[in-house]
This record gives structure tokens, C-alpha cells and sequence, in this order.
């Protein structure tokens, strides 16, 4: 393993520019889980202060719940985590892929 692979940063910039921290990422109980709370927690993977591993182990998530809050993100931003709006961003998203 390569030595700088365990050096991990003590806050990443979240969603809305602020700095996250493990202290201020939600907490691991969080059931509602809000739009900036998703959005908080793709950014702290992304930017190397949490594993994939241990934010599926810290929220009971499942790999591929959390991998659609990534792809939600990376197609959307923060717009496309909103529940309600899950569907319509998907079909935009396929509507670009064909053209």
C-alpha cells in the first residue's frame, strides 16, 4: 500500500463551500436523510475523509444507495438528490446520453 493512502485530510469543502469534518458530517443515527445531508456526505467520500466502506458501515447504507447519490450528483448537482425530482433528472440525463 502506498504510504500517502492513509493520510487523510481533517476537513474536505462541502456542498455549499463550507468545511466539513468528521464532527459535522450528519450524524451516524440520520434517518432523514435531506438533500444537504446526502450532498455532505458524497463531498466527504470525494474528498478523501471518508471511504465508500465506512460511510455505508457509519449510515446503514447499502453500496449501491450511496453509489446513486454520487451518480445524482455527478449528473445533477445537489438538485439531483431531491427525491421528488429523481425521475426527471434521470430522463434529462438520458435524453443528453443519446445525443
Amino acid at each position: 500500500m502506498i504510504e500517502n493512502q492513509k493520510i487523510r485530510p481533517a476537513q474536505v469543502i462541502g456542498p455549499l463551500g463550507e468545511p466539513l469534518t468528521l464532527d459535522t458530517l450528519p450524524p451516524p443515527a440520520t434517518t432523514r436523510w435531506v438533500v444537504r445531508r446526502k450532498a455532505e456526505v458524497v463531498a466527504a467520500v470525494n474528498g478523501g475523509l471518508l471511504t465508500v466502506d465506512e460511510v455505508c458501515e457509519r449510515y446503514r447504507l447499502t453500496l449501491e444507495e450511496f453509489a446513486g447519490w454520487q451518480r445524482a450528483v455527478d449528473r445533477s448537482g445537489m438538485p439531483g438528490l431531491r427525491v421528488t425530482r429523481i425521475q426527471h433528472y434521470k430522463s434529462l440525463y438520458e435524453r443528453q446520453q443519446k445525443y
